[in-house]
């Protein structure tokens, strides 16, 4: 009777009294009864075990798996110089209430009063606007992200399918499917900015609250999404520093165009468009330029070597 009260206060005892009285049982006994009489010790004991016993137990190999789940939304590759831009995720009442707001846009503007009135037209209350803590800056980043979207679902609804354009320098008619990069860029430019029509003359008072220090920051991130979608839905595939160069060619273009369209009083804003092809036209001219000139320098640089070679130069 003394054996079983040893074993069932510490395992690591039961295990060196079974050594002593069977020294010639074999390995895998020995673990079968340490681990039968463990299952029977009360799991108060367990901690107990785990700190003065631990040496006696036999080590599992056995690895745990890990389901795929926790670990697939993990970005492969992360940088903090290239932060992602602000979400604008907003919940479902946010959202309802924001887009009931924007149909008082061109009358109120981008104010508490649009906030509310949407609000009210959805069944809210009047505090209900307490749940957007940058107030109007909400609801101007929820129309720039709604446009961007509604830009987004022309061109998959079939936008460049459905235009032939003229070509003056060659007299022939281009197709969507043969309209090239830069083409698609001005078209979809001169798209995002028929969406401000409506809202156009309270769009200045929008463009001053972007423009306080703290809303800079977002407000640059809003505008280097669209550019980036501009050009993405127009087909360009660049990879290297034409990256960049051509993002901010398309935010400076727009960005400007945006100024010149709040005070446009032309039929179907002839003087916007105008400017949109003049900026554009800069834009590639400085490209060529800077394209010119790497082509140049490249050139000098390998006169240059091959002269010192030339010369008994080691390089």
């Amino acid at each position: 009777m003394a054996q079983p009260l040893l074993l069932s206060r510490c395992p690591a005892a039961a295990a060196s009294s079974r050594r002593i009285i069977n020294p010639s049982s074999s390995h895998l006994n020995l673990t079968t009864t340490t681990i039968t009489y463990s299952r029977n010790i009360h799991s108060s004991l367990r901690p107990y075990r785990e700190s003065h016993c631990h040496r006696q137990q036999p080590k599992s190999t056995q690895l745990t798996p890990v389901a795929r789940s926790s670990y697939s939304y993990l970005r492969p590759y992360h940088s903090k110089h290239h932060p992602e831009p602000p979400s604008h995720e907003y919940t479902n009442s946010q959202t309802t209430i924001l887009s009931a707001a924007l149909n008082h846009v061109p009358e109120h503007g981008f104010t508490l009063d649009s906030l509310t009135l949407g609000a009210r037209d959805v069944g809210f209350l009047d505090v209900s606007v307490q749940l957007f803590p940058r107030r109007e800056l909400d609801l101007i980043f929820f129309w720039l992200a709604s446009r961007r979207g509604l830009l987004r679902g022309k061109v998959e609804n079939g936008l460049f399918e459905d235009l032939s354009i003229s070509d003056p320098r060659t007299e022939t008619v281009k197709k969507g499917n043969e309209l090239s990069v830069e083409e698609k860029v001005k078209i979809l430019i001169l798209e995002r900015l028929k969406m401000n029509k409506e809202i156009r003359h309270k769009w200045q008072d929008a463009l001053a609250l972007m423009s306080f220090p703290s809303n800079v920051p977002l407000s640059l991130s809003e505008l280097h999404a669209l550019s980036s979608d501009i050009l993405t839905l127009a087909g360009d595939t660049s990879v290297d520093a034409a990256w960049y160069t051509k993002r901010l060619s398309v935010s400076a273009v727009y960005a400007s165009a945006e100024v010149v369209m709040t005070r446009d009083e032309t039929a179907g804003f002839s003087d916007t468009e105008a400017f949109v092809e003049r900026r554009l036209e800069d834009c590639n001219a400085v490209d060529g330029k800077i394209g010119e000139l790497k082509q140049c320098l490249g050139f000098m640089g390998s006169t240059a070597v091959g002269l010192g070679r030339s010369w008994g130069l080691k390089i």
